[in-house]
């Protein structure tokens, strides 16, 4: 692979239209995809279960959340009575918890990308771009285990899977785009502000709050509604449970111009990699 990085100075400008951006992730696809390999089975490296962990661990999760939402606070979602709100609470929570966990694994580890990867930048010739991208790669693995965990539980507690769920890939593609753009923005960051990586730690952790992930919009009073819908996890996470538990289609519309929005964020966050990429041998 070495041919295809060797026309790429460290020091030089660096292309930022979105051509740029379409074709080196076209020409780099193959290690993406062998970075991303990397990245989800290196995570449980040495541990006797190896990569069952990441099938386990949204299991046990969601467990935990049944027991304790529905047996010890007997939560109910937005007032939904009988039965069945015990086990919906947990489903519905945990669909939250996917989109969450999506937006915030990436934006937590971006800050850190190019600080952890210093040989690629300062004795390896690499396409360093690709990095926040095999990180949300690795990430989308590991959601769409959960995904697979949450409609094998969908199913065994209602007979049956919603066929709108076939739109969840539609509904998660802006917030990836999205996230994948504040990524380019926060590993560039991280170069030069060491502060980055404690700080956006607290923004996540913020937003999981303001995000409708342990209770329903409905639930938050008119005078604070506006705060939670500005948002950008909002309205994903709205929409996944419109697919995933309550069998409706996403609003398209919203899906239309939340993707120009993130594609404009996306668009952005690469330029700024990319005219900033070239001092990060010196600081490093």
């Amino acid at each position: 692979m070495s041919h295809e990085f060797a026309a790429i100075n460290p020091h030089a400008s660096q292309p930022t239209s979105l051509r740029a951006l379409a074709g080196s992730l076209w020409r780099n696809r193959a290690l993406i995809l062998q970075l991303t390999r990397r990245d989800v089975i290196g995570r449980y490296q040495g541990s006797a279960m190896g990569l069952a962990w990441s099938f386990f661990n949204p299991v046990l999760m969601l467990l935990v959340y049944t027991f304790v939402f529905s047996e010890i606070f007997k939560s109910r979602w937005g007032g939904i009575g009988g039965n069945d709100s015990k086990t919906l609470f947990a489903l519905v929570l945990f669909v939250g918890m996917i989109v969450l966990s999506l937006f915030s694994e990436v934006l937590n580890r971006a800050p850190g990308l190019i600080l952890s990867n210093v040989n690629y930048v300062k004795k390896v010739v690499f396409p360093l771009e690709i990095m926040p991208v095999v990180t949300m790669a690795a990430t989308l693995f590991h959601g769409m285990v959960s995904l697979a965990v949450l409609l094998a539980a969908f199913a065994l507690f209602n007979g049956y899977v919603n066929w709108t769920a076939v739109f969840l890939p539609l509904v998660l593609l802006p917030l990836v785009v999205l996230t994948t753009g504040l990524a380019w923005i926060l590993a560039s960051l991280g170069v030069f502000l060491r502060d980055v990586g404690q700080t956006i730690v607290i923004v996540t952790t913020l937003l999981m709050f303001l995000s409708p992930v342990f209770y329903p919009i409905t639930a938050v009073p008119e005078d604070f509604r506006a705060i939670i819908m500005a948002n950008p996890l909002t309205f994903i996470i709205e929409q996944a449970r419109e697919v995933l538990i309550w069998g409706h289609q996403p609003d398209w519309l919203g899906l239309g111009i939340y993707m120009i929005a993130a594609i404009v964020v996306a668009w952005a966050g690469f330029a700024w990699f990319q005219k900033t990429r070239k001092g990060f041998a010196d600081v490093l």
